[in-house]
């Protein structure tokens, strides 16, 4: 019969293998999820860089859709103005000369400005352009909307970007691959929960801060915050035109800044106070 200190040292030992048996699993399975992740990371990362290089044929086989817009199909805002004689009945309010006011506009420039706007009244997935700006959530995941029809144009390693990025604060703005979209660049920023029209003023800001590290000439942007968000369709509006024309008044190299209303309440709005801060002169 065993002694009861032999039967100890054996009971001891037995944990202690038992300890070890685990530490090896865990290690294995720590590595094992590194080289997924490694993975995961080497792979956005490689289509990142060869999507950048492919001639635009090449690239275009890529596409998930047959539908994409090129630049020259958007009407430019003098066009559009000119086509549509009836917007100039719309009426602005005292409000809306209110909110002008808040921009120095150079009337030099009205002319040459009113070809570099456009509205586009349609699927912002579908734009083959520099750069598309997502209305994105803090945490970077794909929701609904505009963001989920953004992730799902361009495919999984959108969301594996994204995963590196650590989130964006309201007000910022983050790029990414377009990956699988017509478009070069998605940029995404987080719009305001709270009313804040000094973080909307943000977003786009940082957004078109991002013209030379991307070298982009071309942006399209949705109407940020106005939907779940709850932001007042007209003041944001006014926030995203006087943004842009104070950016356009400084970047002769910028070709054209799209605003896409893909909701009836806003493609009026644009089409109204577009008057105001892009007049077309004959």
């Amino acid at each position: 019969m065993l002694s009861p200190a032999f039967q100890c040292a054996q009971f001891y030992k037995k944990i202690n293998q038992l300890q070890l048996y685990t530490w090896i699993i865990d290690f294995k399975l720590h590595r094992c999820y590194s080289l997924v992740k490694m993975t995961t990371q080497a792979k956005w990362k490689i289509e990142k860089n060869r999507i950048i290089n492919l001639p635009l044929a090449e690239k275009r086989k890529l596409y998930r859709t047959s539908e994409y817009i090129t630049l020259d199909d958007i009407y430019t805002w003098t066009k559009h103005a000119k086509e549509n004689e009836h917007i100039k009945t719309k009426i602005r309010t005292q409000d809306d000369l209110n909110e002008l006011k808040k921009i120095k506009i150079n009337p030099e420039k009205n002319v040459t400005l009113a070809e570099k706007v456009s509205i586009f009244k349609g699927d912002i997935t579908k734009l083959e352009i520099d750069a598309i700006v997502n209305a994105a959530n803090s945490r970077l995941k794909a929701g609904g909307g505009v963001d989920g029809a953004i992730h799902r144009g361009a495919g999984s390693m959108l969301q594996d970007e994204c995963n590196s990025l650590g989130g964006c604060p309201t007000g910022e703005a983050k790029v990414t691959s377009a990956y699988d979209l017509p478009a070069k660049y998605v940029i995404h920023t987080v719009g305001p929960q709270d009313g804040s029209a000094s973080k909307l003023q943000s977003c786009y800001e940082n957004c078109l801060a991002l013209k030379n590290e991307c070298r982009f000439r071309s942006i399209a942007f949705p109407c940020i915050s106005t939907g779940i968000y709850g932001f007042p369709n007209r003041l944001a509006a006014h926030i995203a035109l006087r943004t842009v024309r104070k950016f356009l008044e400084n970047n002769d190299d910028m070709e054209r800044v799209i605003f896409c209303t893909f909701m009836p309440v806003d493609v009026d709005i644009y089409e109204t106070l577009m008057q105001l801060y892009f007049p077309v002169e004959d």
